[in-house]
């Protein structure tokens, strides 16, 4: 008998009914390795493609993108529009809805605040841009489900810029002075 051989009416070190171990080679555990291999470079690949997008300095809007919190006419233009289109989700505060990171049965996320206790400050203004017009399913890819659409067929260009512009004039300056600094030097 050579090593790896069993020997007739072998019922392995389980008892019987229950089959021997693999063998060294067996092809069964080769397709699982191969299987276990590619899926895991598949969320590997998606991940750091999430990952790289949200670490740029831009998204795919480019670096043109830039806010105007300081712009009483495109402010009070982004608040109406905000109060009219994102408020029933995020707030008329920009609170957000309750236990935002916790994710919902459905495994969805509740819509984040956009106030100065949210996450809105640390992207850039054309990722902001980019998540309001495509919508984070788009944006982030994958599996990724979100609740919230895309706002590029519902808003213009401008108008996207108008709320996002709102919410930046809400934050407290230290806080608009780091998402300066993470937007970069104006071109």
């Amino acid at each position: 008998m050579k090593p790896g051989d069993y020997p007739p009416g072998f019922q392995g070190l389980h008892g019987p009914g229950l089959t021997a171990p693999a063998r060294p080679g067996d092809k069964s555990i080769m397709n699982r390795k191969r299987i276990v291999i590619a899926m895991t470079a598949s969320v590997v690949i998606v991940v750091l493609g999430w990952v790289a997008w949200w670490a740029l300095p831009s998204g795919s809007a480019g670096a043109s993108v830039r806010l105007h919190p300081d712009d009483p006419a495109v402010v009070t233009q982004g608040k109406a529009i905000y109060m009219a289109q994102c408020a029933s989700c995020h707030g008329e505060q920009l609170q957000g809805q309750p236990d935002w990171r916790q994710r919902h049965p459905s495994g969805r996320l509740p819509a984040p605040p956009h106030d100065a206790s949210g996450h809105t400050w640390h992207h850039t203004d054309a990722q902001l841009f980019d998540v309001t017009k495509r919508g984070p399913e788009a944006v982030i890819g994958g599996n990724y489900k979100s609740d919230m659409q895309g706002y590029g067929g519902v808003l213009t260009d401008d108008e996207i810029i108008a709320v996002l512009s709102f919410i930046k004039s809400t934050w407290p300056a230290d806080i608009r002075r780091n998402h300066d600094l993470i937007n970069g030097p104006r071109s």
